[in-house]
């Protein structure tokens, strides 16, 4: 039995949250959009539900990330699933769904999305305490 392409279930999931939104593109007037829906939604989420709302934003916000920013869906150094780009950058679209729903607009996914350009004009480094 064969297992299905993790990657066809991310996209299928980012593709869902388009439709759901009735968006046309994943950019960032999509991101935009998804940051005021956290926002409206945020709390009438129950905990039961919050991992799948997590899970389905966090796709697409992650397809937002790949389509606007040449990124890929990849697993990260702690075997967590998000974005690279250019080889050494990784972000993780679910966490910072996490976050925005847990702290609001000062944790925005527009603003995370928005400072992108910048982040990726910075050389990552090692950090030296490790």
């Amino acid at each position: 039995m064969a297992s299905e392409n993790p990657l066809v279930a991310l996209r299928q999931a980012a593709e869902a949250v388009r439709q759901q939104l009735q968006l046309n593109h994943y950019d960032a007037a999509a991101v935009q959009r998804l940051d005021e829906f956290i926002e409206a939604q945020r709390a009438s989420i129950k905990d039961a539900e919050r991992e799948g709302v997590v899970k389905a934003l966090g796709c697409f916000l992650g397809q937002c990330l790949v389509d606007t920013y040449q990124g890929t869906w990849a697993a990260g150094p702690d075997g967590t699933t998000g974005i690279g780009i250019n080889g050494n950058h990784f972000f993780n679209p679910f966490y910072r769904v996490s976050q925005q729903l847990a702290q609001g607009s000062k944790e925005s996914v527009a603003a995370f999305f928005a400072s992108v350009p910048a982040r990726l004009a910075v050389e990552p480094r090692r950090k030296t305490w490790i």
